[in-house]
């Protein structure tokens, strides 16, 4: 199984946000410093947005942030909201013409596989995906206010 661009950048956007806690990111700081387009960047956090995943401020001194603690967002679920078709094989879609698909068995070893996957996804929480602060707060170039005070 493979995830969509879309649902990865959007992970990455919220990983980031959950860095930088209650401050405001913008856009533009969030593409440069994953090397995304910008123009996904806005179509995602729109969505995200929508999802109720983030905050969005507009004006002079806007930006967006988490909505929701860390520990309240779901990956299991953003999975769900961002990817666009679950259908991994084509018996899974309304589409399918396979010729065997009423005896398959393959069909519901695909189906418990991805049920598996997602019941994994579902125990963690994006708490967990930024658990190593300190380290992903480096790699991505994040400084947080209380950092800069202290240094």
């Amino acid at each position: 199984m493979r995830l969509t661009n879309y649902s990865d950048y959007a992970l990455r956007i919220l990983i980031y946000l959950g860095l930088k806690r209650e401050e405001l990111s913008t856009i533009t700081e969030i593409a440069d410093c994953y090397g995304i387009s910008r123009n996904h960047v806005v179509k995602i956090v729109h969505h995200l947005g929508q999802l109720g995943y983030v905050d969005t401020l507009r004006g002079k001194n806007g930006g967006i942030r988490l909505a929701h603690a860390p520990e309240k967002i779901n990956i299991g679920e953003v999975i769900r909201h961002t990817e666009t078709s679950m259908d991994i094989v084509e018996c899974f879609s309304n589409q399918n013409s396979c010729i065997i698909g009423c005896s398959c068995v393959l069909r519901t070893a695909i189906s418990e596989a991805l049920s598996a996957f997602m019941a994994v996804l579902d125990d963690y929480t994006l708490a967990d995906l930024i658990a190593p602060r300190r380290q992903l707060s480096r790699k991505l170039h994040v400084m947080q206010i209380s950092d800069s005070l202290s240094d």
